[in-house]
């Protein structure tokens, strides 16, 4: 018997097509629900094995160039600015609100704990769609870039207090001090990033409503704890802050995230010996 004369299609009687041509459900699927196209079944192989290698990587590859480019910026902001600054005036901002604010050494570790909770939220800032990633990514790179023409322009410092005890805590304010000079204040790059990690999470409709609003709460605790340790005055919390809002906004008014996410991905794709192609990965 003739198969085809009674419309029958065997499994090898089904039209072989391309990767690049398949589109799940193509004719051949469509017509006849009890087959399905060889090429088909490859293709979804393919795309399920990249979507759970996808899910395994802590951010897409592409934004790891991003994250160096910020990582580099801030060690220029940070080390660059207080090595060209270090023999000129410093101005102090502190006035008699943060002469009231008291002095809380437990607060330090709220203060070291911002670490882990800045590599989750921009692990997760890293992993939304491409476009809102990138203008997360370039609203740092323009707030880092400000904070270093702040740090040059404007250098500032603060009186710090006589770390007294015995404790763990005195111990690490101690620590704290020893490592961290009092210079680099306006705006306050601790509660900046603190700030961002809230917007990385607030317009993501993935992250559970209590971890967005949790993130309020840490980065609002962070902010406290950087004038309870005496790290920061009044004007440079807000500054910080503001200047998160401010750089994102730009940041996706101006178009930089288009064009920042082209230059990364470009850049990208040389590196992994793609080509232009990278960018879609992310």
């Amino acid at each position: 018997m003739n198969e085809a004369e009674y419309g029958i299609m065997s499994i090898d009687m089904i039209p072989r097509r391309s990767e690049a041509q398949c589109a799940y459900g193509c004719h051949d699927c469509e017509a006849e629900r009890a087959f399905f196209c060889r090429d088909c079944e490859a293709h979804d192989k393919i795309i399920r094995r990249k979507t759970m290698d996808k899910k395994k990587q802590i951010v897409p590859p592409v934004m790891w160039v991003a994250v160096f480019f910020t990582i580099t910026l801030n060690n220029i902001t940070y080390y660059g600015a207080r090595a060209l600054t270090s023999e000129r005036y410093h101005h102090d901002l502190t006035n008699g609100l943060d002469e009231k604010i008291p002095f809380l050494p437990w607060t330090v570790l709220i203060y070291f704990g911002c670490y882990l909770f800045w590599i989750v939220n921009y692990a997760i800032g890293c992993r939304q769609d491409k476009e809102k990633a990138f203008c997360f990514m370039g609203a740092d790179l323009i707030a880092k870039f400000v904070c270093l023409l702040c740090f040059l322009i404007f250098p500032t410092t603060n009186a710090r207090p006589d770390v007294e005890g015995q404790s763990f805590v005195h111990e690490l304010m101690r620590l704290l001090y020893q490592i961290d000079a009092a210079d680099n204040l306006f705006p306050s790059i601790h509660c900046l990033t603190s700030w961002l990690c809230v917007i990385a999470v607030r317009g993501n409709n993935k992250v559970p409503r209590w971890y967005r609003a949790l993130s309020v709460l840490i980065a609002v605790s962070i902010c406290i704890s950087t004038l309870t340790t005496k790290q920061h005055v009044l004007v440079d919390v807000a500054a910080g802050v503001l200047l998160a809002e401010a750089a994102y906004l730009l940041c996706e008014k101006s178009g930089f995230s288009t064009w920042y996410a082209g230059a990364v991905s470009k850049l990208y794709g040389r590196i992994a010996g793609k080509g232009g192609q990278c960018g879609e990965e992310s």
